[in-house]
């Protein structure tokens, strides 16, 4: 009976190594393949990277022009009319004024 089994078991190894070599070679080439796609996807999320930051520094651009003094300055003059500030149309109030202005009131 134990020379059946070890028979048996002689018999089976060949098959044995062979079902491991061809997992073996399989598991490889599903690592090969998983790497390379994951390096396009590494390259892809690097392009889009590159592009966002390129979308970034446009709008900080845009964002510098649209903010000068000078065209917010027209802008107001345009489309609000607002004009610039004379010196008469100043008016300065001392602390001394606004205390007696309150005493008046009281």
């Amino acid at each position: 009976m134990l020379s059946q089994r070890s028979r048996q078991i002689h018999e089976v190894k060949p098959i044995l190594s062979v079902f491991f070599i061809i997992s073996t070679l399989f598991i490889v080439v599903f690592l090969k393949m998983e790497e390379r796609r994951q390096g396009y996807e590494i390259l892809k999320l690097t392009q889009e990277h590159r592009h966002l930051i390129e979308d970034k520094r446009e709008k900080n651009m845009h964002l510098a022009k649209i903010t000068r003094p000078q065209l917010v300055e027209k802008l107001a003059q345009r489309r609000l009319t607002l004009r610039k500030l004379q010196n008469s149309q100043i008016i300065h109030l001392s602390g001394n004024s606004l205390n007696s202005q309150n005493r008046e009131l009281n």
